[in-house]
């Protein structure tokens, strides 16, 4: 069989006729993606005004490893991992975004979701710092502050 046909039953391939199995035969067909949501609701990711925000300490280390940010004027809110604390940062944003779905579903403003997750007890990642909340006059000196790596 030349390289340009394509093979007529599933023991004419070379990985049915090693004992294979029953393999699902090729196919060329271009693949076709539904988009049956957008998900969950979620605030605004970037803001160019001022924001507040407090500091998620990791429960391993103890160290501080990102910030949780909000600007209600835009409708913004977002995590935001500290570079010093390497992958603990990013991995440390999963439940915190979570929580902001939640809040943003149940209509909270992003201050007022900010609140909340300052009084959340935190959990295997981590916690927010007990009187951390602050005030940056944009995300650009909060990112000044986090350092952050280039994917956080």
């Amino acid at each position: 069989m030349s390289s340009n046909e394509r093979p007529e039953s599933d023991t004419d391939r070379p990985a049915a006729r090693a004992g294979g199995g029953d393999l699902a035969p090729p196919t060329h067909d271009d693949l076709m993606f539904k988009v049956v949501d957008d998900g969950p609701p979620r605030y605004t990711n970037t803001t160019d005004k001022p924001v507040e925000y407090v500091a998620v300490a990791s429960d391993t280390s103890g160290g501080v490893i990102g910030y949780l940010w909000a600007n209600d004027t835009d409708g913004a809110a977002g995590w935001m991992g500290r570079g010093a604390a390497g992958p603990e940062a990013t991995n440390g944003a999963e439940p915190w975004i979570l929580l902001m779905f939640r809040y943003k579903a149940q209509g909270l403003t992003p201050t007022e979701a900010l609140a909340q997750m300052a009084e959340h007890p935190g959990g295997p990642v981590g916690r927010v710092v007990a009187g951390s909340r602050r005030r940056a006059e944009s995300l650009e000196e909060l990112r000044a502050i986090a350092k952050p790596r280039r994917w956080d």
